[in-house]
């Protein structure tokens, strides 16, 4: 989890929030999520969160699910993600952080996933269905890596159990904005309240995601959050693009617009 730190530390050092984009892997196949992570990085994302597709996802809004959807069908798999980060590694530094969902990780062992993420240069997970009561036993192997595990806290969670949550984290906590799917519309004036509150009940930074999808957003945040976290907005361009150039153009000024706007008013 050292780049993890590293980038969050340098981002409070220069007195903004870490950008973190996200990335379905296999959107719309593996060879141009590669060429994607990397557009990512150099367009100056801070940390990119990697989806790992799903067949039955919870937390992603349409957008997202179309991704994860046309990805699977490009023959898109838990160690073919794997893979793309072993190449990712081979360019980048930028730490990744593993999306998904507990069954992927539950099929191929957790011992065995934790090895291999570690190997390949993965720097952390978030896995959006393994609640704390649940997540001891992945937890530790992570750790055994030293590879983080993001926790999820909700509008809807309880003080109580945000210190529960937040126990369990180890580069920083992850706040979603609303209570539904990623993409929707959020009160991110009432999410930055929230992120205040918890920052009181952790020492670990913490990110705003779910909602995020303009320089308008991100500038809202900014001096408000650790890190904000854009998704949907991503997808959306790769999905509207018609070819692969054109999805990294896009993707490109995307995430430029978003680092551009990781500024706090004087």
């Amino acid at each position: 989890m050292g780049r993890l730190n590293e980038a969050l530390a340098r981002a409070k050092r220069e007195n903004r929030p870490a950008l973190v984009i996200y990335l379905c892997a296999g959107d719309p196949e593996l060879a141009t999520s590669l060429r994607l992570a990397q557009t990512v990085a150099d367009a100056g994302a801070d940390i990119i969160e990697v989806g790992v597709p799903f067949s039955d996802p919870t937390a992603d809004g349409p957008v997202i699910q179309r991704a994860s959807e046309r990805a699977l069908v490009a023959g898109t798999t838990l160690p073919g993600v794997l893979e793309l980060v072993t190449q990712l590694r081979q360019k980048s530094q930028v730490p990744v952080v593993l999306f998904g969902y507990y069954n992927p990780i539950l099929a191929h062992g957790e011992a065995q996933v934790a090895a291999a993420a570690a190997k390949a240069g993965v720097d952390g997970f978030l896995v959006v269905d393994l609640p704390p009561e649940e997540a001891g036993s992945f937890v530790a192997e992570l750790r055994k890596h030293a590879l983080a595990f993001v926790p999820l806290i909700a509008p809807t969670t309880s003080d109580a159990r945000v210190a529960t949550i937040a126990g369990l984290a180890d580069a920083f906590v992850y706040y979603v904005s609303i209570t539904g799917v990623t993409g929707a519309a959020a009160d991110l004036g009432k999410a930055a309240q929230r992120a205040t509150e918890i920052r009181k009940q952790t020492s670990l930074p913490v990110a705003i995601g779910f909602g995020v999808k303009t320089p308008d957003d991100v500038r809202a945040l900014a001096g408000r959050a650790d890190a904000v976290v854009v998704g949907s907005a991503v997808c959306t361009a790769i999905e509207a693009a018609p070819t692969a150039d054109a999805k990294l153009a896009a993707v490109s000024a995307l995430v430029r617009s978003l680092r551009s706007a990781c500024v706090r008013e004087p």
